[in-house]
Parts: structure tokens; C-alpha cells; sequence
């Protein structure tokens, strides 16, 4: 049966399913002699067991060291000794892992990413080794007080699920875990059932789904056990405000501001995108033009959309200029919020907000190795076609579905609102 063809950024793309139930989607394009390769699995966070958090980025750490066929660094050398380049990174909802190399020689990395699938090592010396790695890059965070400020509101934000963990894990947990620990959790997970192979650049599609069940066809399917998930408390509605109050050894004062959200790839999803442009994206955004421009309120401000798969979170990052107490920010905050809650934003507004977000999609998918990331990020938490539809989704966003997204997802009752401020200071400076 003949796949059917999507296109997208000048990319013919097609979507196949091996036996043992690899999702493969081929991307062929022929702009450069490049083929960018990512191999996502559908395991983050959001998988791991209260006692197992920071085990997913661990591991990642772990594929790079030894499998039967690739010792220890072996896999970067042969990357390197062909020209290429490989990473990896985890998140909430998946990992993946990335390699790019020149047309003619980009099918090592098929060999590479299959091997590690079903044969990862895991040596219990290598295993201590890396640790120490990791437990000394969670060290290092605990001197941002960003990190620190945003991790507090996000274990508030998400009460009972995984989503409040940071991607790191926590010190405890991680001495705390074994090799067999992660050995059992590398069998549940890392399997081609749950995982997404994206190809994208310049190669034939049949020659390339033909060398994909080369090396991936006899890799085992899924493991016993492998659909075991842990509990994730569902969401529960916030019934007020939630404040708190962080330290930190400088006279800044910082302002995180977080709200409960929606899944990715839905409607709420695209109007966020809007709104976080129209608020808070240029000079000529409200926040920017008011509170950093005009006021003075504001060193900077940042607004994020955050979408995941159980549900996301707005984020919203900004310090006092100098001399600006945090209830005169906050205020100010506050009353942008009531506005867009009050009034519809305009068709300029509405066409800049489209315009740009649409002028970034297309810078995004400009090289083969950022259009293979949207397909597999978009596969594994949502579907793939969604890259397709971005488009006309945020054409089909009104104003009044903006003004009422603001209304139901982002009043002060559903927020939780967080200030690091320095020694001595109170929490009722921050208070409007």
C-alpha cells in the first residue's frame, strides 16, 4: 500500500509502521546534501515513579555509554570521523536523540540509534561514573535563582503529578538509584512501539524505508511490562491563588506568575500562542511597550506558552527595575490581564500576532534538522500533522475565543504567583 504524501517547508512526507511497531515518518528534501535523523521516545517525566525522578535524563546520559556492538564514546567518534554531529535532550514528555550528517553517509546513524535501542550496556561502574556527572550538573542549577524560583512555583503549579519534578530529578533520588533501577526502566520504555523515528533531507524514501528495517526490523517490539505507567493525580481546578516566597542574596526581585493550562495541539493551545504574542512578543507588545518601554516597571518580561501532553502552563518571568516596588509590577501585571479579559484585542493586533507566529514557523522548518524536530516533537506528544495544520489553526482563532481563553484559563484565583526577593524583604511588599 502506498503511503500518502503530506508536504511541507518543500518536504514530501510520508508515514510508515514496522512489524514491531516503530512509527517511521520520512521527510525527503533535497535543498542541501543533509539528512538530519531523531529518534524520539515517548518517556519523560511525566513516566517516572516518585523514587525514579531525574531518571529519564539520566539515561539519556547513559546511551552514550556503551552498547554491545559501540563502546564507551565510541558512538561521538564515529560521529565525528564522518563529519556529523549527534545530541540528545528530555523533557517533560519524551527524549530524543539526534544526529545529522552528510547524504551519502547518514545511514551509520540508523546502525548507531538501533544498536542502543537493543543492547544498551548499562555498566554498573560507568553507571556511578555518570552519576556523579549529573548529580554535579543539578549542583550547578542550584546557583540560579531563576531555576530556583521557577521550581518552586512549578511544584505548586502541578500538585501530586510528575509535571511539578524538574527534568533533573532531585539529589535523593538520583544517589539513591540503581543500575537495575534503570535497567528496568530502559525495558519498559526504550522499545520500538514507543518510539518515533523521524528522516529528513536528501535520500530516496524507498531506498530509506528499505536500510530503516534493515537495522530496526529485528529489534525487538515491546517488552514485558512496558505499558506499566505510574499514577499521575489528574488535574484538579485550582480553587484560589497560590503565593509563595523564595530568598536570594542580591537586591533583585523577581516575579514568577504560572497558570494552568492545556494540552498541546489544542485549541487553547494556538491561542495562547496568540495571546503570549500580542502581550508580551516585540517592542510593540503591551507588556513590552508598557511595562519595559513607557513605565519603566520592568528590566524584561518573558511570556511562554508551555503546552504538554496532560496539560501545560503560561509562564510569566519579569524582575523590578530599580526603585520599582513589586506591588507597583504586579499591579501593573494585573491590569493588562483584566484588559485582555475585557476587551477583544484588535484585527491589527490579531494580524501582527498570525503574521509573526507564522513568519517563525517558516524560519523553523528552514533546515532539515528543525522540520525533523516539529514532526517527531509533534508525533510523540500529539500527532505528527499538526505540523501541517499550524497555519489555518491560528487562522481560525478569533478574538472572542482569545478573550474567553483569558477568562476561563488565566484569572488570579487559577495562578500561582511567586516572588524571590532579597533577605529581609517581606512577602507583603509583594502583595497587591
Amino acid at each position: 500500500m502506498t503511503a500518502d504524501v503530506h508536504e511541507k517547508a518543500g518536504a514530501r512526507i510520508t508515514e510508515h509502521r514496522l512489524r514491531n511497531g516503530l512509527q517511521v515518518i520520512l521527510a525527503e528534501r533535497h535543498d542541501a546534501p543533509v539528512v538530519s535523523v531523531l529518534l524520539y521516545y515517548k518517556v519523560g517525566v511525566r513516566n517516572e515513579r516518585e523514587h525514579e525522578a531525574g531518571v529519564s535524563h539520566f539515561l539519556e546520559h547513559m546511551m552514550f555509554k556503551g552498547t554491545r556492538a559501540f563502546g564507551k564514546g565510541e558512538i561521538d567518534l564515529a560521529t565525528t570521523l564522518l563529519g556529523g554531529n549527534n545530541n540528545a535532550w528530555t523533557s517533560h514528555d519524551h527524549t530524543a536523540y539526534w544526529f545529522e550528517f552528510a547524504s551519502d553517509r547518514w545511514e551509520r546513524a540508523l546502525e548507531l540509534e538501533a544498536d542502543r535501542m537493543g543492547s544498551l550496556l548499562l555498566d554498573p561502574e560507568e553507571f556511578e561514573a555518570e552519576k556523579a556527572v549529573v548529580l554535579e550538573e543539578l549542583s550547578m542549577t542550584e546557583d540560579d535563582p531563576w531555576r530556583e524560583l521557577t521550581r518552586e512555583v512549578g511544584e505548586v503549579l502541578f500538585p501530586g503529578h510528575a509535571y511539578g519534578r524538574p527534568v533533573i530529578g532531585y539529589a535523593d533520588t538520583l544517589r539513591a538509584l540503581s543500575v537495575e533501577d534503570m535497567r528496568g526502566y530502559y525495558s519498559r520504555h526504550y522499545h520500538p512501539a514507543n518510539a518515533t523515528l523521524v528522516v529528513c533531507g536528501d535520500f530516496r524514501p524507498n531506498s530509506a524505508l528499505r536500510l530503516v528495517r534493515r537495522h530496526f526490523g529485528s529489534v525487538a517490539g515491546e517488552h514485558v511490562g512496558a505499558t506499566s505507567e505510574p499514577y499521575r493525580r489528574p488535574p484538579v481546578e485550582p480553587s484560589s491563588e497560590k503565593r509563595l516566597l523564595c530568598r536570594w542574596d542580591d537586591d533583585a526581585r523577581r516575579l514568577c506568575m504560572a497558570w494552568p493550562t492545556a494540552a498541546v495541539g489544542s485549541d487553547e493551545d494556538y491561542a495562547l500562542d496568540l495571546l503570549v504574542t500580542i502581550l508580551a512578543s516585540g517592542r510593540m507588545s503591551r507588556f513590552q511597550r508598557r511595562l519595559v518601554q513607557e513605565e519603566g516597571l520592568a528590566t524584561s518580561l518573558s511570556l511562554s506558552n508551555d503546552t504538554r501532553v496532560e496539560g501545560g502552563a503560561l509562564w510569566l518571568l519579569t524582575e523590578c527595575a530599580a526603585g520599582v516596588s513589586p506591588r507597583r509590577l504586579e499591579a501593573a501585571i494585573d491590569e493588562e490581564f483584566e484588559r485582555a479579559a475585557r476587551e477583544l484585542v484588535s484585527a491589527k493586533e490579531m494580524k501582527r500576532a498570525r503574521a509573526m507566529l507564522m513568519a517563525a514557523s517558516a524560519f523553523e522548518s528552514e533546515t532539515v534538522t528543525d522540520l525533523a524536530e516539529d514532526l517527531g516533537s509533534f508525533a510523540v506528544d500529539a500527532d505528527w500533522r499538526l505540523v501541517l495544520e499550524g497555519d489555518a489553526r491560528l487562522k481560525a482563532i478569533r478574538p472572542t475565543f482569545l478573550r474567553d481563553v483569558v477568562r476561563r484559563l488565566l484569572t488570579p484565583a487559577r495562578r500561582v504567583t511567586g516572588w524571590s526577593l532579597p533577605q529581609g524583604a517581606t512577602l507583603e511588599e509583594a502583595r497587591t
